[in-house]
């Protein structure tokens, strides 16, 4: 007797693992971590364009994958700044040069350097960035279609301070990253965004991935 197997729909949209899953699968038929575009068009069975829509860049469902990072050759500040705070909200503490060069990030330290002079004066860089006024955090919508004043999005700098006040630690909890490296830390609006809160830091928590998903859409 024949066992039951589940088949999705024909038009059953493709999740986020579908795409990581096919990368991985190119990546062990081609026996290589590098993959570009171009290869991964002849030998994928999604297009690259789908997979850079659903993760923002090529890099970033490369790392997503585990799989090497295709070489860009010029980086904005804001670009590595964004990459620093997302290994400084991985670790749960000030990263060091070591972490920049660890699977944490998508940038390696010598792009730091080659910018900024040393890893201290880049990190010393990025704390003044962070500190500035931020303007995008009340950016308005078009009062037509949002009454909000906030998009839904904190900017760097919202994140940077709202993990700052926090102390890179769950308000719930009180895990850390810093104490259990398997812990994920998510900036949650206390009001939900969907129920009219705004984007702005007396809005803003920082939870753990846990009592994220417990919290849902809950006040």
């Amino acid at each position: 007797m024949n066992k039951f197997q589940y088949s999705p729909p024909k038009n059953a949209p493709v999740t986020s693992e579908d795409l990581l899953k096919d990368l991985q699968s190119v990546a062990g038929k081609l026996n290589t971590k590098k993959i570009s575009q171009s290869l991964y068009l002849k030998n994928g069975k999604y297009g690259s364009t789908t997979i850079k829509r659903r993760f923002g860049t090529w890099n970033k469902a490369l790392f997503k994958a585990n799989l090497k990072l295709a070489k860009i050759n010029y980086h904005s500040n804001k670009k590595l700044f964004e990459n620093l705070l997302n290994v400084w909200q991985r670790k749960g503490a000030q990263p060091r040069q070591s972490d920049i060069d660890s699977s944490m990030s998508e940038i390696k330290s010598g792009v730091y350097k080659k910018r900024f002079g040393n890893w201290t004066t880049a990190v010393k860089k990025f704390i003044e960035y962070a500190n500035e006024k931020d303007i995008s955090a009340t950016e308005k919508h078009d009062t037509k279609i949002s009454k909000k004043k906030t998009s839904r999005n904190p900017s760097l700098r919202l994140r940077f301070n709202v993990l700052k006040r926090d102390n890179f630690s769950c308000v719930k909890c009180g895990a850390s990253p810093a104490k259990n490296p398997s812990v994920v830390l998510e900036i949650d609006h206390i009001i939900p965004w969907s129920k009219d809160g705004e984007t702005e830091i007396s809005n803003l928590q920082t939870l753990c991935q846990n009592c994220n998903l417990g919290k849902s859409n809950l006040d």
